[in-house]
């Protein structure tokens, strides 16, 4: 398949699904990290927001913050960005996120970089992340939320339901605002021991922000 979906014109979102189907879930997930892959038709969702709803996508530089084994940023590049940034912690998910890149065809417009998103300097167009949702560290979200702000001119960002009313102050205190938040439903496998259920169906939210100002430090 390569890089056969990678184009300007408007893509199928089911084909989109099937690219991103094909990038494997994290190798060794960790639960102190909240290290879940985002299922290829969230990822397709939530890029097809970005890239079709709001033009935020095709011809940008992107970030992906926290980026596992690569599906947002993958899944950018396929829809047409200019560059993309991968940054994760964990080694052995970025390996997978290069190998799948250089799979899909668009290894050339693809970084990855190996460390704490604190490593990202310089300003982007365009975030994505799929931050951890605090259950297992609480607020483990906030950091990737100022980081997003501190480098990003447009947010995507996926988080549990019910906490709008947080979220949108804490962006609305660092010099963002809020434009758009969609439902939406994360399948979670059975991953982790203390896992009861085969899969279990998360409500979340994404949240699309834009930058009006200078984050304060």
């Amino acid at each position: 398949m390569g890089g056969a979906i990678e184009q300007r014109r408007m893509v199928r979102k089911r084909d989109l699904e099937i690219a991103l189907s094909r990038i494997p879930p994290h190798p060794s997930p960790k639960a102190y990290l909240e290290q879940y892959t985002i299922p290829p038709e969230v990822a397709a969702e939530m890029l097809y927001i970005a890239a079709y709803t709001y033009d935020d996508i095709v011809g940008k530089r992107v970030v992906d913050l926290g980026c596992g084994t690569g599906r947002l940023a993958i899944g950018a590049a396929l829809l047409g960005a200019e560059e993309v940034v991968g940054v994760d912690l964990d080694e052995a998910a970025v390996r997978t996120a290069y190998e799948s890149a250089k799979e899909l065809g668009v290894g050339k417009k693809a970084s990855w970089v190996i460390g704490d998103i604190e490593a990202i300097r310089g300003g982007f167009d365009t975030v994505l992340q799929n931050p951890p949702f605090g259950v297992q560290r609480r607020a483990a979200d906030r950091a990737f939320l100022s980081k997003a702000l501190n480098v990003g001119s447009r947010i995507y960002s996926l988080h549990k339901g019910g906490n709008r009313k947080f979220i949108e102050r804490f962006i609305e205190e660092r010099g963002g605002r809020v434009t758009d938040v969609i439902p939406l439903e994360l399948s979670i496998p059975h991953v982790f021991e203390f896992h009861s259920k085969r899969k279990h169906v998360v409500k979340v939210e994404l949240y699309r922000a834009e930058r009006l100002s200078c984050v304060a430090q």
